[in-house]
């Protein structure tokens, strides 16, 4: 399994455009590709997909988290160029794009062998969920339900190893001392802390970042 940010705060590679949002293009063998938000600006969202190598009408699915505009934002540059993914949403967003395949999520799905959804949790928002070898990778959106019960809703599937995305203002450290992999970025705000306290754990993020399973 292989995640590379297209779209974060900061940034990981210098060539490559950060800016408040949140994107990770996901590539799982024997399984369709997933774009995981679309970040806020679809010029940089294009731009930094260009610049990684990804061609932006090769993902299959797009999934989006949760209807803010950090997360949505580039979604509508993104479907001009690529016409064939399935679009997976929370029910609380409802983009209209005539012809295209929109599928709303409100409970838990699985939309691949390996790949599956939390469903919206609190009527809000949604987190990706991967199983693989070492077991399950979780990649959030911004975790406003709270990281608890986005892992809560995840374990049906399998045990947590690796937890990438943005956590808010997550606090609940001890959550995390199972997990094997912590990439907190964009809207996290105590990355700092998660980092003191696990460093063995700690993935830097950032856009163009890789991230290899």
């Amino acid at each position: 399994m292989k995640m590379t940010l297209v779209y974060d705060n900061t940034h990981y590679r210098k060539d490559l455009q950060p800016d408040w949002g949140f994107a990770c293009y996901v590539e799982i063998e024997e399984n369709p590709t997933v774009l995981f938000d679309t970040g806020a600006n679809g010029a940089i969202l294009l731009r930094n997909m260009e610049k990684l190598g990804i061609d932006p009408s090769t993902p299959d699915i797009v999934v989006i988290s949760h209807a803010h505009w950090d997360h949505t934002g580039g979604l509508a540059e993104l479907m001009k160029v690529n016409d064939t993914a399935t679009l997976y949403v929370p029910a609380s967003f409802c983009p209209s794009f005539p012809g295209r395949e929109v599928i709303v999520v409100r409970q838990a799905l699985q939309i691949s062998e390996n790949i599956f959804l939390t469903g919206e949790l609190m009527g809000m928002e949604q987190s990706l969920v991967v199983k693989t070898e070492k077991g399950l990778v979780v990649i959030a959106g911004c975790s406003h339900p709270g990281v608890g019960p986005i892992l809560q809703a995840a374990s049906p599937y399998g045990e947590v190893y690796a937890l990438i995305g943005g956590l808010h203002g997550f606090r609940e450290f001890d959550l995390l001392k199972d997990i094997q992999q912590v990439c907190a970025c964009h809207c996290t705000q105590h990355q700092s802390e998660i980092k003191r306290l696990y460093p063995e754990k700690w993935v830097e993020g950032g856009v163009g970042k890789v991230i290899v399973i």
